[in-house]
């Protein structure tokens, strides 16, 4: 599925399906899977902003690390769904971000909550200053 910016509030959403492999015995998403499908949406924000995360470690020897993530779920998405996962950057420090993220389902929320991330030398998880990509982005 490809990845595409939208108009609205959020600065990107990733199109998720949901799997059989995602769902309880009721085919009813897992809660703890609403997490990989945002860490899959933020990995693709990253990639749409130059930062592919093989590519940040390998060249410029950084990473991101989460330091804390709240989630809130409201409605169940169930097996077949098509979820669209969004990603806003709400706050940019100098060594870290703190995204807004939701999972949609027609529009409708089934999951919001916030992760915050750092950046990281990958050698020794110190934090260190966000790639200048970030930085620079609106």
């Amino acid at each position: 599925m490809q990845t595409r910016p939208i108009a609205h509030d959020a600065q990107h959403v990733h199109p998720v399906r949901v799997y059989w492999e995602d769902t309880d015995a009721g085919g009813i998403v897992f809660y703890t899977n609403y997490l990989k499908y945002f860490e899959r949406a933020r990995t693709e924000w990253l990639r749409q902003r130059g930062l592919g995360q093989q590519a940040l470690r390998e060249q410029q020897g950084l990473m991101f690390v989460v330091l804390d993530t709240a989630v809130r779920y409201r409605q169940s998405a169930r097996l077949d769904d098509l979820l669209d996962i969004t990603v806003q950057l709400r706050q940019r420090q100098p060594a870290s971000l703190t995204l807004w993220q939701q999972a949609l389902r027609a529009g409708s929320v089934l999951a919001e909550g916030h992760v915050r991330m750092a950046c990281v030398r990958a050698d020794n998880l110190r934090p260190c200053r966000l790639p200048q990509a970030l930085l620079d982005a609106p």
